[in-house]
């Protein structure tokens, strides 16, 4: 196997707070191999972000901690990169999409200025060179009359149209590393349909690794390689994404998919989960799941760690066998 494009080993990450710290990230394993489409997924609180921001250096210096862990992009150590070796990486090998297009881009400025600008940074390309890439791109992403968005603000485009701009910005230099934070989220799901399959054939045709995160199952399902499930900054369940969905091995995955609208009887209530994420200034020292799950028991009073539960899949839950019963 190829050395992984994205590594992070054993990541802590630590927010000063008026009432302590809190442990928003706890010792995270996550990899992304080269050409895989990777889905980190979870609830609002789950730290999926806040891993893939620590990962890209983009956490405002000075509010946060890492307190333990390594992270590893394209085999660099992160830790060892300045700031300008930073800038230098973001955008040209490694790009981000956002998940609301309205405040990734610039109102003041034309989209041909914010996509050129890019295009000459990370690139060789000037000029009418840099023009010409920028149209290229805009056609990939199906977007007609190419040339006439150039000369158009984000303001006077729709919510699909300025997230497909992104994506097109995001593949401007050929990145080996897309991730991609809840980029659908806003839209309505006719678009995100439509969207999703342009950022999936994009990233197929240029071989490039994708980190997609997303509350969203059904879009994690439709889209990814492998997934892991983050709770209360943990990962609690890893593998394969049909393994993972169709047999899950962890109560917390088992909920989200019976939460899932697709499976509700018509006239029925939709499920949801009991209970809100436990306080991680004070973590639970046993199962963060404990006191929404309805299988705990005394034996989750103590911390699982992930232990395989079949050919790449992982799960930190002592009653697996329970639950795939």
């Amino acid at each position: 196997m190829a050395d992984p494009v994205l590594k992070i080993d054993g990541l802590e990450v630590l927010f000063p707070g008026f009432s302590g710290d809190v442990h928003a990230v706890n010792g995270v394993d996550l990899d992304v191999q080269p050409g895989e489409i990777v889905g980190l997924v979870g609830e609002s609180g789950s730290a999926k972000s806040v891993t893939a921001m620590t990962a890209l250096g983009l956490l405002p210096a000075g509010a946060f901690r890492q307190s333990a862990g390594t992270i590893s992009i394209l085999g660099r150590d992160v830790a060892t990169m300045s700031e300008r070796e930073m800038n230098k990486l973001r955008g040209g090998d490694v790009a981000m999409i956002f998940q609301e297009p309205q405040t990734a881009l610039n109102p003041t400025k034309t989209i041909g200025k914010q996509m050129l600008r890019v295009i000459e940074l990370h690139s060789n390309l000037r000029g009418l060179a840099a023009r010409d890439r920028a149209i290229e791109l805009l056609k990939d992403m199906r977007i007609n009359d190419a040339e006439e968005i150039l000369g158009r603000y984000p303001f006077e485009l729709s919510g699909g149209m300025r997230q497909r701009i992104l994506i097109g910005m995001a593949f401007a230099c050929s990145p080996k590393l897309l991730v991609a934070d809840e980029p659908t989220t806003a839209l309505d799901v006719t678009v995100q349909r439509q969207v999703l399959q342009l950022l999936h054939a994009k990233a197929r045709q240029t071989g490039a690794s994708v980190l997609f995160i997303s509350h969203d199952l059904a879009v994690i399902s439709q889209f990814c390689d492998r997934i892991y499930v983050m709770y209360a900054g943990r990962v609690v369940e890893s593998g394969p994404a049909q393994k993972v969905l169709g047999n899950p091995q962890h109560p917390y995955t088992a909920a989200l998919i019976e939460a899932l609208p697709e499976d509700a009887n018509p006239g029925e209530p939709l499920a949801s989960i009991p209970g809100t994420v436990p306080n991680l200034v004070n973590p639970p020292k046993g199962c963060a799941f404990q006191a929404r799950c309805r299988h705990a028991h005394a034996a989750c009073d103590s911390r699982p760690v992930l232990t395989d539960v079949g050919t790449k899949h992982q799960a930190a839950c002592w009653l697996r066998e329970e639950i795939s019963a």
